[in-house]
């Protein structure tokens, strides 16, 4: 599914490191409702994003 720009992001799962994610966490978009959240979505690792 291909994101759009002032949409709503579909609900994912990805794995976060660092802050309060002292080790590798599976974090949903529903664990971080209350909280501003920023998505960078690239195309590929090793390509210029």
């Amino acid at each position: 599914m291909k994101p759009h720009i002032g949409k709503p992001a579909p609900v994912f799962k990805a794995a976060a490191i660092g802050g309060e994610y002292s080790q590798e966490t599976d974090v949903s978009l529903t664990d971080l409702v209350g909280h501003k959240v920023v998505l960078f979505f690239y195309p590929k690792d090793l390509t210029p994003g």
